[in-house]
């Protein structure tokens, strides 16, 4: 532990992984967002890594981690365990380095996450599906790691990976003209905001640097509170590239130094933000692309009239996930609503409930309904869609005035979580 509490990122090595890397990776713009800026009031610059070839910022630790190993280790090739972005990072740069990797990946990884790991590695890449979870991918990946003597690519906890990241860093300052009085960095396992974090203090040591997590997986938060490197028992896995029960530990010992704040956004909060980002900016970002931008509204106050960097870490939207998202936004907009309606079981009672219950506005978008010919009601789980939260309260109350309320299930996890 003497080692991991001991290692700080020396900025002449942040530097000679940027020389590695120039003609590796893209230097990604630094861009004003005018929309942002205006509802702020303050200038608010995205750094694009999801513009990067590999659509996050994944490829800048580990080629840095690869490109610094030895011929003989090279020889006998590397292993990593990812289900996103570090795999097609790693990926990438076997391919360029011509070194052979082999990249475990859960069983129930989409498949169009293995096809971009495939297409990145081409035949240098052998990627095997084992395992249910990543937990489950990165053990296996250990014991043949351990077991062939071959070098194991940490997508986070590693010196060579947090400089790497740490490019970033680099990258904002010479793009800047104003000096940035905050730097918002998402958190996953915490190497680019240990990375980045570590260049802003040594050369910008007025900026405060933020770090945002999800709020169903505040593993930095957490430790840093309790003054050491906490393994949360369970977490929500929605914002899988920043969802992980432990960050790294080089990350949390530079991280409990070097951050001026931990936050945390919903999950709701980040669908929200990836779908204006899509809507209003013709933006696409994962959801923990989506994270340093949703947490604005938490700072509202204090970047009032000052400069503002958000790095937007990754591209790699699952389209197939738009629904889910969707579904999370409106939700937590107050927008979405389940209930048990307890229809009488007589001619025309369904055509009541839309007559006289639901109001002009509100949209049906879920229902489940079986007739038991031996009941007075039927009981039918309903999903209405609202224009305003402010329907709410006088919908319930019409329900309950027809006797067709039967209980309201976004409050009930133990019910809502087979919904959605």
């Amino acid at each position: 532990m003497e080692t991991i509490t001991a290692y700080f990122p020396a900025l002449k090595d942040v530097r000679q992984a940027a020389l590695m890397l120039k003609d590796v990776v893209y230097k990604t713009p630094l861009m004003q967002s005018q929309r942002y800026s205006d509802a702020f009031g303050c200038k608010v610059f995205f750094k694009r890594e999801d513009l990067q070839a590999v659509r996050s910022y994944k490829i800048r630790g580990a080629y840095h981690k690869i490109a610094s190993i030895t011929s003989s280790e090279r020889g006998r090739g590397i292993i990593c365990a990812s289900a996103g972005n570090h795999a097609q990072g790693v990926a990438m740069s076997c391919k360029l380095m011509k070194i052979h990797g082999t990249i475990y990946m859960p069983q129930m990884t989409p498949v169009q996450k293995i096809e971009q790991v495939r297409m990145f590695g081409g035949a240098f890449v052998e990627i095997k599906l084992e395992g249910d979870t990543f937990d489950d991918s990165f053990n296996l990946a250990m014991t043949e790691c351990n077991k062939l003597q071959k070098t194991f690519v940490h997508p986070f906890d590693d010196p060579k990976v947090i400089e790497g990241q740490g490019t970033v860093g680099l990258e904002i300052l010479e793009q800047t003209e104003q000096a940035l009085d905050y730097v918002f960095v998402p958190i996953g396992g915490g190497g680019l905001a240990s990375g980045l974090g570590s260049v802003f203090k040594q050369l910008s040591p007025n900026t405060k640097i933020i770090g945002v997590e999800p709020q169903g997986a505040p593993a930095m938060q957490v430790s840093i509170k309790n003054g050491t490197n906490t393994s949360l028992s369970s977490i929500e896995k929605f914002v899988d590239g920043a969802a992980v029960k432990r960050v790294g530990d080089f990350n949390f010992s530079i991280c409990q130094e070097l951050l001026d704040d931990v936050i945390t956004v919903p999950e709701g909060k980040v669908c929200q933000t990836l779908l204006e980002l899509y809507n209003k900016d013709a933006i696409i970002v994962e959801p923990a692309g989506a994270l340093s931008i949703a947490a604005l509204d938490l700072y509202s106050e204090e970047i009032k009239g000052k400069n503002i960097a958000c790095v937007v870490s990754g591209g790699n939207n699952d389209i197939t996930r738009t629904a889910e998202i969707k579904e999370r936004a409106l939700l937590y907009a107050s927008l979405k609503h389940y209930f048990i309606i307890k229809f009488p079981q007589r001619a025309g009672a369904l055509r009541q409930f839309l007559a006289e219950v639901l109001g002009p506005n509100d949209d049906i978008t879920h229902f489940e309904y079986t007739k038991k010919t031996n009941r007075e009601n039927g009981a039918a789980v309903v999903g209405l869609e609202l224009k305003d939260p402010v329907d709410l309260q006088p919908l319930v109350e019409r329900m309950k005035q027809c006797n067709y309320y039967g209980d309201y299930l976004n409050d009930k996890p133990e019910l809502f979580q087979f919904l959605v």
